[in-house]
């Protein structure tokens, strides 16, 4: 009897925290995740670093050795000051020289991506102090304001694209609703990566004189997925033909990939399975709450009713006909008479 209620009491034990003991295994599994991801990348990419930084010091110590007049301080400050120059988008290359960073199609393919959808390339970046301040004023008011975009664009497109089809298939042939779901976002997600991703990377591999397609389909992932490392800029290549239309181009490309992207995210998060699955991780609402929640809403609907009531009365007496009331005295003074 008391193992029995003492397996009783943990079980309800288990259940009453349940979701902070699955909110915890979450945080506990986005830092082993963490962590993963920076062993990994540490491990491949540190090579490649260590023999590029070898690489970079034989060339510099041949420049020396065969220009003797320049001293390694003077070579310096130039390479510092190139740097300095490149990480604001200006190359001293003689095949770049010809491409303006701050032209119109370059300045709209920076406020769309760099600052509206923040996928944030990193190529060009303000140069002055007032591009600076316009560009902190600019994203302030741009950034919601794209937020607000995008969630009215995707709450319209996935009526027609999800939510329709599903229920025509549930209601007209009679298939399961679950199922329906699951197969309709599995087709639409197929579709999504072959319009978005593999089609697209077919075209910049073609486009793009240095880009195969593994780097075109990276650079297509990373920008609809908003990182922008910016190591792939597609446009800024000395032979680009058609370059103000191409970047104009790019730039309604990454608008519709980054809308289907979050159409078929909130697809996917619109499936009755991942719904369960994410309340394992939610806090739940105490029973008072419920019940606060309940109260305020029957007073809110009893208070609607009444007005209702009270305005259908007034409609009624103004509908009624106009009839002159007389004062009692004057009806005993009619009938006196």
């Amino acid at each position: 009897m008391l193992q029995s209620l003492a397996g009783s009491s943990c079980v309800r034990l288990v259940e009453q925290h349940r979701s902070a003991w699955c909110f915890a295994l979450l945080v506990l599994g986005y830092l082993l995740y963490l962590v993963f991801g920076a062993v990994v990348f540490s491990s491949v990419e540190l090579p490649y670093e260590d023999l590029l930084r070898q690489e970079l010091g034989t060339l510099k110590q041949r420049f020396l050795e065969e220009h003797a007049c320049l001293s390694e301080q003077q070579l310096e400050e130039f390479l510092m000051r190139v740097l300095e120059a490149s990480n604001y988008g200006v190359s001293v290359l003689s095949n770049a020289s010809g491409n303006w960073n701050w032209d119109f199609t370059s300045s709209l393919f920076f406020a769309s991506t760099n600052v509206m959808i923040t996928t944030s390339y990193g190529h060009t970046v303000p140069l002055s102090d007032g591009g600076k301040a316009f560009c902190i004023i600019y994203s302030v008011i741009g950034i919601p304001f794209t937020l607000l975009f995008l969630t009215a664009v995707v709450q319209r497109i996935i009526v027609y694209v999800t939510r329709r089809p599903v229920l025509y298939f549930h209601i007209r042939w009679g298939f399961s609703k679950q199922v329906v779901a699951i197969i309709h976002a599995m087709v639409l997600g197929f579709i999504t990566v072959s319009c978005f991703f593999l089609i697209p990377a077919a075209i910049f591999s073609v486009l793009e004189d240095d880009w195969n397609f593994l780097e075109s389909f990276y650079f297509c992932f990373i920008s609809l997925s908003t990182i922008g490392l910016g190591d792939y800029v597609p446009g800024e290549g000395y032979n680009q033909k058609f370059r103000e239309l191409y970047k104009i181009g790019i730039t309604c490309y990454l608008l519709m990939g980054l809308i289907a992207m979050l159409v078929v995210l909130e697809t996917f998060c619109e499936l009755h399975e991942l719904k369960k699955f994410r309340k394992l991780f939610y806090v739940k609402k105490d029973k008072e709450e419920d019940q606060v929640h309940i109260m305020e809403h029957d007073q809110l609907s009893f208070s609607s009713i009444s007005d209702q009531a009270a305005s259908m009365k007034d409609d009624q007496k103004a509908n009624e006909p106009f009839v002159n009331s007389q004062s009692p005295t004057s009806n005993d003074s009619s009938l006196n008479n």
